[in-house]
């Protein structure tokens, strides 16, 4: 069981992202076996075949759905490809362990929904409320918008597998990892 409420920040550039989903990826399958109840997402891609761009999916950890947030715009289409309805229905599960009493919310990405006010936000902001710890991979480019959320009551935790252990660990060290 999470002791307090703490908010762990992983701070990306857009050339990190695989890594910190890998990351993300492994520490869910970590926690998961030591029995910490999840709530949030990790992303999944998958080759976009006759496209330039990856499809994306993302892991709904209280249910394990997966959920295709990619649009699927053809090969030629240039810009965001996030399909926000799926997205929503995305946060409505991780809500849903979140009322259900998760111990931890893990939310993959930051991003410009997120920096609207929009997409996982507003389920974070619920989580603290709970006192439910949240670890969150921000990439830099919305770090100013994070910022004005998280009013410097989060740790930073570099692109790094141990680190982002080491901080799962310090929530609760004798049952996480």
């Amino acid at each position: 069981m999470i002791q307090r409420p703490t908010i762990g920040t992983i701070v990306y550039d857009d050339a990190d992202g695989p890594r910190v989903d890998s990351i993300l990826a492994e520490v869910v399958c970590e926690l998961r076996r030591s029995g910490v109840r999840l709530a949030g997402a990790v992303q999944h891609n998958s080759d976009g075949g006759d496209r330039s761009c990856c499809d994306m999916r993302l892991e709904d950890l209280g249910t394990g759905r997966l959920i295709e947030i990619s649009e699927r715009r053809g090969p030629e289409a240039r810009g965001c490809r996030l399909n926000h309805l799926a997205l929503e229905d995305a946060v409505g599960l991780a809500t849903a362990s979140i009322e259900a009493g998760a111990d931890l919310l893990i939310v993959n990405k930051f991003g410009k929904r997120e920096a609207d006010g929009r997409g996982f936000l507003p389920l974070v902001g619920m989580a603290i409320e709970r006192s439910t710890a949240v670890l969150i991979a921000v990439s830099a480019s919305n770090i100013a918008a994070w910022n004005d959320f998280a009013a410097g009551l989060d740790e930073r935790l570099p692109v790094d597998m141990e680190a982002a252990r080491n901080w799962c660990r310090s929530l609760a060290p004798e049952e996480v990892l």
